[in-house]
């Protein structure tokens, strides 16, 4: 059995280093406790890295990535440094499409406590995920678009060599949900089927994947309906599955329920490689200023001991990624030791070492 493990490091732009620096600490001391090894192997990347050599993703960080066992990645991109033809830099597109990581994993749970919009009743909680077709849909063309004088296109595929691993992967995460008690068991498709042929297509297979397993609910929402829905019973959701377009504005609705980004992880996984990384931007406002909330990026690393110890038969990680999740809920819920974002007033490090607290 593999007990020691090899993580690709991409730091990040902006308040990245500042979020992965406490999240590889907590990591290590994880490790040495529970048993098992982790090695953390820099990968340089990003806008930053782009300004500075005018590259924005060296073939070795590439390399690095591929030989890992995992990717930690942290907040990438600055809104003042692009590309020459204006587009943004984003290394963690890149990773998705080169190592067709096409399962973009957006837990959204609210526990008793935690801040949200929402008027949720007497201890009721949230526990959904949605997934994001990472690799295709209307990212497809990404900066590929056509743009003429009086008219532009993207293109918007789908495919089934990309979808039907997808919708396995979206059921297989409802059965173990429901086999650990943590939803019901069901998986609802989001599309737009009744305007566009790709996503009837979509949905086709969808329920040829749904009809290879009888013991999980499986039905069907439009985009607009989700949206409205994800506001008014979110609790009625246990897994979503959608194109990536619709997967990237919906997880930032998932995302302003749990009270912000600054709560919001997330992983990209594929057949053979991973990544993680929190939903948040890099904030480059406040960086250098050891303010930005870390918790993302530490929920975000604890989805990622879970992947390593589920696809590895390592307990320790799987039992790991649990405490560290439920420390992060008990310090939110207590509510004394919060970054702005939050409400609080408290730093990275301070939000960190409450963390560290609270798991011991």
């Amino acid at each position: 059995m593999k007990t020691s493990f090899d993580i690709a490091v991409f730091q990040g732009d902006g308040i990245g280093p500042e979020i992965m620096a406490p999240t590889t600490a907590l990591l290590s001391e994880l490790a040495t406790q529970g048993g098992y090894g982790l090695t953390f192997t820099d990968a340089p990347a990003g806008a930053a890295h782009y300004r500075e050599t005018g590259e924005s993703f060296p073939p070795a960080s590439m390399a690095a990535a591929r030989a890992a066992d995992a990717i930690l990645l942290s907040a990438m991109g600055l809104p003042d440094v692009r590309y020459p033809d204006g587009t943004e830099i984003s290394p963690q597109i890149d990773l998705r499409k080169a190592l067709t990581l096409f399962a973009g994993v957006r837990p959204v749970t609210i526990r008793p406590g935690q801040p949200t919009p929402l008027a949720l009743k007497g201890g009721q909680s949230v526990d959904f995920v949605l997934i994001r077709e990472s690799t295709e849909g209307l990212f497809y063309t990404q900066g590929r678009g056509e743009v003429q004088a009086d008219e532009a296109r993207e293109t918007l595929r789908i495919t089934r060599a990309i979808s039907e691993p997808l919708f396995r992967f979206a059921f297989d995460l409802a059965k173990s949900r429901k086999a650990s008690g943590q939803g019901p068991g069901k998986v609802t498709c989001v599309d737009k089927a009744n305007v566009f042929r790709a996503f009837a297509f979509f949905r086709e297979m969808f329920d040829a994947e749904a009809a290879h397993h009888p013991e999980i609910a499986a039905d069907h929402a439009y985009v607009d309906a989700t949206a409205l829905w994800m506001v008014e019973k979110p609790w009625a959701f246990d897994v979503m599955v959608t194109e990536n377009m619709f997967g990237d504005i919906l997880s930032d609705l998932g995302a302003g329920l749990m009270g912000g980004l600054g709560l919001a992880p997330s992983a990209d996984i594929g057949a053979d490689h991973a990544v993680f990384q929190p939903c948040h931007g890099s904030a480059p406002d406040i960086a250098g200023q050891g303010v930005a909330n870390p918790m993302a990026m530490i929920l975000s690393a604890a989805m990622m001991l879970d992947w390593l110890g589920g696809r590895h038969g390592v307990p320790a990680m799987q039992a790991d990624a649990a405490r560290l999740r439920a420390a992060v809920d008990g310090v939110v819920a207590e509510g004394r030791v919060l970054t702005r974002d939050l409400g609080g007033s408290a730093g990275t490090a301070e939000v960190a070492a409450a963390v560290r607290e609270a798991l011991a």
